[in-house]
């Protein structure tokens, strides 16, 4: 369970049992007034960073900022003595096989990537490297990032060499709110924006690139006749009672009972299927990636008091053990009380159906991000 990342939001029981009772009603009202499945403003633009080989800033409306940048270089890739014994194995066992299917088959094992080459860090004001929040964001990025093993193929060169990504998140604001859907969205962009330059070598000879720059390659393709897959996103989803609610605010998150971090990313499709689906309006096909329960900052909040045990509105005052006994079993309207226990499947398969349907959350986030230009 990853931790909480907000800062401690200064509210009364009163005002915890008021936001609560609010976020349950259906549809939930929510304190800025948004739908339950509609995103903060955003502002984000790519190729802000000269030096760099893909970079981008998102900034929400409440203030927090995110900036990307991401730095390619070769590397020599290290030589495999498994991979070479079952090549020689494969190359004697196939001699009869039809030598275009050997040599497609051959390719695709070795352009095989390793996640060693992605190196990713994450920088928040006032924490520090080896705190547990920016670890546990940069886990949850990464493990969304390399989950199905595609991305790190597009970083394969020949069986000599590879290049070795550098990604550098850097939180500018305070993390107001968990601040995991901004960095992902804009590590989607500034991977959108990132391009490698043109390959002129051929096989496995020391790679030579053309010194053009305007002739460099995007790491992932945008024209209609190439492979349409994205990278992926990560959303942030939080349940009260039975309302689901994407991209919780601060206060939300104070009286939040189940928080998920939900990381989807779009199936790879052939060759015409990106003119197809823009053509025809088809839905994206997506898929999940990755799950992570995250611990919400309502557990810390104080519970409210009753008014039969509050001396103040003539109640009685409980021992030590009463009250301890009765915020496991009060259950009163109007009373604020902390979350325990854990979440029902029922409720979380809900709310990962809600994130992965059809014309869904993360549709609508994905449409929003392909709309920013690149450079």
């Amino acid at each position: 369970m990853a931790p909480s990342a907000t800062q401690q939001v200064l509210l009364s029981p009163a005002e915890l049992s008021y936001l609560h009772t609010s976020l349950s009603l259906t549809p939930p009202i929510r304190p800025d007034g948004r739908t339950p499945s509609q995103f903060r403003p955003l502002i984000a633009e790519t190729d802000i960073l000269p030096g760099t080989n893909g970079s981008a800033r998102i900034c929400f409306a409440d203030g927090t900022e995110a900036i990307v940048g991401i730095k390619a270089e070769v590397e020599k890739s290290r030589p495999s003595y498994q991979a070479s014994e079952d090549q020689n194995i494969a190359e004697d066992d196939d001699d009869e096989e039809d030598e275009d299917t050997r040599r497609s088959e051959k390719e695709a094992y070795q352009k095989k990537g390793l996640n060693e080459w992605v190196e990713m860090s994450v920088e928040i004001p006032g924490f520090r490297d080896d705190d547990s929040m920016p670890v546990f964001l940069a886990a949850m990025l990464s493990e969304a990032l390399l989950a199905d093993g595609e991305f790190t193929r597009r970083l394969w060169i020949n069986r000599r060499f590879h290049w070795k990504l550098y990604l550098d998140i850097l939180l500018l604001s305070q993390p107001l709110s968990y601040p995991l859907p901004l960095l992902s969205l804009t590590t989607h962009l500034a991977l959108l924006s990132t391009r490698l330059p043109k390959l002129k070598s051929e096989q496995d000879e020391d790679p030579l690139f053309d010194d053009d720059w305007e002739a460099s390659v995007f790491l992932y393709p945008r024209t209609m006749e190439t492979i349409i897959a994205r990278p992926p996103v990560t959303l942030l989803v939080m349940a009260v009672k039975d309302s689901i609610i994407f991209d919780p605010c601060k206060e939300e998150l104070a009286v939040a009972e189940v928080v998920l971090a939900v990381s989807v990313g779009e199936r790879s499709q052939g060759v015409g299927g990106a003119e197809m689906d823009v053509d025809s309006g088809k839905a994206r096909d997506l898929r999940l990636l990755a799950v992570r329960t995250i611990d919400p900052p309502s557990r810390l909040t104080p519970p409210g008091v009753p008014n039969a045990l509050n001396t103040a509105t003539g109640g009685t005052a409980a021992t030590a053990e009463q009250t301890s006994t009765q915020r496991e079993t009060l259950d009163e309207e109007g009373v604020w009380q902390p979350p325990r226990g854990g979440a029902k499947r029922k409720l979380i398969a809900a709310m990962i159906h809600k994130v992965l349907e059809q014309g869904g959350v993360a549709e609508e986030v994905l449409d929003g991000l392909e709309a920013v230009e690149l450079g």
